[in-house]
């Protein structure tokens, strides 16, 4: 013992308590390295008994021939389908379960024709939850329905576009939001728009004058223009150009700030206007919001 811990102090290079301690560890190295093999042996070469489990198979084979046999009977006992011409839109609970289909696929076919169902073609029978497949096919030529639905031609899917589109004329000085946003284009802010627009104004004498309403754009502003109209015996609210303030004036959409100021100014300096040519004197107000603003004036009450 003493001349394998020379040879192993001297070979490995380990000091006498390394040496010591390799001793204690080499058996216990080996030990372990070869449990395994050992314990595999040992359960392989064992005699192991199978009847236990053999009992518990043939118990669970027995309970399947079973079953297997009230199957068999169950199915002996189903009437065979028979095939017939049907419409699966008028076909009764009856005739669906002679059909050969289940009870369960039978009522939600007849539920789904209470609730407004309806089988337009022979594969919508297909799409109703439980209906088989080979089924179907075999019924597929007693189902009376059209194979492919009919494509609408494009004359009448025009029309239809077109009588969906169509507006009622209205009259565009009794429009409400509602009205006027029957129109694609006009929502809540663009009817009020307008409608704000033709109060100030006091009314519109001329269908153009939409145009002048900020944030439509010319799509839109012909939209109303096709679908609108101006009474021919409208008469616009007027304003008295010899009573009105300034600030009143001012709010016209016709009449600027400095226009108001200049008109107010030139009847103070000089008077009441007694007609339109009056207000072509007033330096700052041009012919074009003279002819503007004339059908909105009065000169007296």
């Amino acid at each position: 013992m003493i001349a394998i811990k020379r040879w192993i102090r001297n070979f490995f290079g380990f000091s006498r308590s390394q040496t010591n301690a390799f001793m204690v560890l080499l058996p216990l190295m080996i030990v372990i390295i070869f449990s395994e093999p050992v314990w595999r042996w040992w359960v392989t070469s064992r005699a192991y008994d199978f009847s236990e489990d053999k009992q518990k198979l043939d118990s669970i084979i027995a309970i399947w021939e079973v079953k297997d046999s009230i199957s068999a009977g169950v199915r002996e006992q189903k009437i065979k389908p028979s095939f017939f011409s049907f419409d699966p839109n008028k076909a009764s609970i009856n005739d669906l379960q002679a059909l050969g289909f289940s009870k369960g696929v039978s009522s939600r076919m007849i539920r789904y024709r209470v609730k407004g169902g309806v089988f337009k073609i022979k594969s919508d029978v297909l799409k109703m939850y439980g209906v088989d497949s080979a089924h179907y096919q075999q019924l597929y030529a007693f189902i009376a329905l059209p194979e492919k639905r009919e494509p609408k031609s494009a004359f009448e899917s025009k029309s239809n576009t077109f009588t969906k589109k169509t507006i009622e004329k209205f009259d565009l000085n009794r429009a409400d939001t509602a009205q006027l946003k029957k129109i694609y284009g006009i929502g809540d802010k663009l009817s009020l728009r307008i409608l704000k627009y033709r109060d100030a104004l006091g009314g519109f004498i001329e269908r153009d004058q939409i145009r002048e309403v900020y944030g439509l754009d010319s799509t839109v502003v012909n939209r109303i223009m096709n679908q609108s109209f101006i009474d021919s015996g409208f008469s616009p609210s007027k304003i008295n150009i010899n009573t009105i303030s300034e600030e009143e004036l001012a709010i016209h959409p016709y009449i600027s700030n400095k226009e108001a100021r200049a008109i107010v100014a030139y009847r103070f300096q000089h008077g009441e206007f007694r007609a339109l040519t009056d207000i072509g004197n007033i330096l700052g107000v041009d012919a074009e919001t003279i002819r503007k603003i004339a059908p909105y004036l009065k000169f007296n009450d």
